[in-house]
């Protein structure tokens, strides 16, 4: 009893938490827009920002509450031992029984959150002018979904679980070298293998923007001949741009909605921010620190994995692996949103980093212009609380970046 009332608290406590900083972030949204962007993005513009996060606030608010009440009473009664023991009729195959067992949590909580994906697709996204998907790509694309998590998501599990039978607590050591390597397999890989299931990427034609993309990599010794777009527009008005993969495999991705949107010196200059991460090694060092902190997890896990108070708080009959690995999830929460902090932290200076690489080897006033653009068209939130910021932006928020490239 004592450790479910920790894992109860802990669960309710951190949904009570996220929503008091929504609300805040909301709270510190101005209707006005800042001074010092005032001849840059439209009133109004900036009025159905404020709108548009209204919206969203209220709306993951009430979809929040379903989830609530039926985790937290499925805790509370013992509904997922109950589950558990239920499974033991199909197998009790030390790997099997636990991967039925996330199977049915997955598809049953995907299955009835569909309603709310549904209308936040095809009600909140499209009225304020951003959805571009089709009800038929929306469901292939959850068809391709569960493909891909009972494929990728039932191997790791699969080997996770293989290993804690073979090896005990000791399964952590193995398992930390294999998820590391998938790890390293997949960003370099990602571009290659998975993005192409859900959308398609085109080389970046030859022209003006290849050849200015191209003559800045070669100022800067970027060796960079894939350079792709990507179909963004087949889902969504939003705009973005990412680079993916080491060494040789390196790859820049530009959504075709950003070509569209912007002047070729701002996609340029979008190009240089990304080179900027490359070139501080921030990928490597993003790559490193996760994996460190896949280990630590790993290791408090192994102390946990095969603990039979865990498996009675949660109504099961013995110790079960899967009703040990969802306590410890909840568990691990306060941690894992302590170690959350920190990346976010190390993730905002490489962001300034970036920044500042962009400007002193291209040019800070398209960057600064390509920035204003992508949150005014992604109806960004200019004035985000502090607080909200501090816990969860990977980025820093606009105006900081916009006053550090200023002060160059």
């Amino acid at each position: 009893m004592n450790v479910l009332l920790v894992i109860l608290i802990i669960f309710i406590l951190s949904w009570v938490f996220d929503q008091i900083l929504s609300w805040l972030n909301l709270r510190h949204h101005t209707t006005v827009v800042p001074e010092s962007l005032q001849a840059h993005i439209e009133a109004e513009k900036y009025e159905k920002a404020y709108d548009y996060h209204r919206v969203n606030y209220r709306f993951s608010l009430i979809k929040s509450v379903p989830g609530l009440l039926i985790i937290g009473t499925l805790l509370a009664v013992g509904g997922f031992g109950w589950l558990d023991t239920q499974l033991q009729g199909i197998t009790t195959h030390p790997v099997w029984h636990p991967l039925v067992f996330f199977g049915v949590l997955f598809f049953a909580s995907d299955i009835l959150t569909i309603p709310f994906q549904w209308h936040q697709t095809f009600g909140i996204e499209e009225r304020f002018g951003f959805n571009k998907m089709t009800k038929k790509t929306f469901w292939i694309d959850k068809l391709k979904g569960w493909a891909m998590t009972i494929i990728i998501g039932g191997l790791v599990m699969g080997i996770l679980l293989l290993l804690v039978d073979t090896l005990g607590n000791g399964f952590w050591i193995w398992f930390w070298i294999f998820i590391s390597l998938f790890s390293i397999f997949m960003n370099v890989f990602y571009t290659t293998l998975l993005l192409p299931i859900f959308n398609k990427l085109t080389p970046l034609e030859t022209g003006d923007l290849r050849e200015k993309i191209q003559s800045y990599s070669q100022s800067v010794s970027f060796p960079l001949d894939n350079i792709f777009v990507m179909d963004g527009s087949k889902r969504s008005s939003k705009s973005n741009a990412f680079f993916s993969g080491l060494g040789k495999r390196k790859k820049v991705v530009l959504f075709d909605t950003l070509i569209e949107n912007h002047k070729q010196e701002e996609l340029v200059a979008v190009l240089a921010h990304e080179v900027g991460h490359y070139k501080k090694k921030h990928i490597i060092q993003s790559l490193v620190l996760g994996v460190l902190q896949t280990g630590l997890m790993l290791f408090i896990l192994s102390r946990f994995i095969q603990s039979p108070a865990l498996s009675l708080a949660l109504g099961g009959q013995a110790s079960s692996i899967g009703l040990n690995l969802l306590a410890f999830g909840i568990l691990y929460s306060p941690i894992s949103m302590l170690l959350g902090i920190l990346m976010n932290i190390f993730s905002r200076k490489n962001e300034f980093e970036a920044d500042a690489y962009a400007a002193n080897t291209y040019e800070s006033a398209p960057l600064q212009q390509a920035l204003i653009q992508l949150h005014a068209d992604n109806l960004s939130n200019l004035t985000p609380h502090p607080w909200y910021v501090f816990f969860h932006y990977s980025h820093p928020p606009l105006i900081e970046r916009l006053s550090a490239l200023e002060r160059r």
